[in-house]
């Protein structure tokens, strides 16, 4: 074997036992919740030492961090492609695919979706700028994309909103102030209650929460979309949106 076909053979098994790595934490977690998420754990069910894990991540933080990043950015990447498959020309579509993705994602990616949004691993320090700034940064210019879709027929029912920009959070305004820099103050509010009519719903059906209430989630996810979409004086120029979950 020449020296190049070797070390294709070292990258291809460390690529392998990395992911495998970060499917047993997630597995983990699953089974135990966040506190399950050790380095020692997982060399236990991988049936290796827990040296040997650390020479693919040096502290259980950096194992975190790499998980958050990777769901997040598979979040981010999800709900952009719903986004740009759709027409600028048609805010109600968009908004739909956007929520729709999100859902979808969620579902089949339920410890993601906790890691980052829902269950904090006790201990963990995340580094400087957060575990996953591009992905972060994408989703919430994203949800502000679905706002300033929508303001051009949402704004005349807000034009009595009080909201000022010191009513936001500096980190928030220097993320989507510089992509929408025509928004006004409410219709970043506007944003914020779109992320928590979708979210909302999608956090109670992860968590277990709507098992015992209703048959129909996605039903009821649907029709919170068509609230929310009566809400921003969307019209619906199409009732079936392929992306349902």
């Amino acid at each position: 074997m020449t020296v190049t076909g070797s070390r294709g053979r070292r990258e291809r098994l460390r690529t392998e036992t990395t992911a495998e790595i970060k499917k047993v934490a997630l597995a983990l977690m699953a089974s135990g919740g966040p506190d399950a998420i050790t380095l020692r754990a997982i060399a236990r069910e991988m049936g290796m030492t827990a040296n040997a894990i650390y020479g693919y991540f040096p502290t259980r933080d950096d194992l975190v961090t790499t998980l958050i990043n990777d769901v997040y950015t598979a979040l981010a990447d999800a709900v952009d492609t719903a986004w740009e498959a759709t027409s600028a020309t048609d805010p109600a579509v968009r908004i739909e695919a956007w929520a729709h993705a999100f859902r979808a994602w969620a579902l089949v990616n339920p410890q993601g979706f906790r890691l980052i949004y829902g269950d904090p691993v006790p201990g963990y320090r995340a580094p400087e700028g957060g575990p996953a700034p591009d992905a972060a940064h994408r989703v919430c210019t994203g949800l502000t994309a679905l706002a300033a879709a929508a303001w051009p027929h949402a704004q005349q029912l807000y034009a009595d909103s009080d909201f000022d920009w010191s009513d936001f959070d500096p980190g928030l305004l220097g993320k989507v102030r510089p992509a929408f820099p025509d928004l006004p103050p409410a219709a970043v509010a506007l944003a914020l209650r779109i992320w928590g009519h979708l979210h909302g719903l999608v956090s109670l059906e992860i968590y277990g929460h709507m098992r015992t209430q209703t048959t129909s989630p996605e039903k009821l996810f649907q029709d919170e979309l068509a609230h929310l979409l009566r809400m921003l004086a969307l019209p619906r120029r199409h009732a079936d949106n392929p992306r349902r979950a």
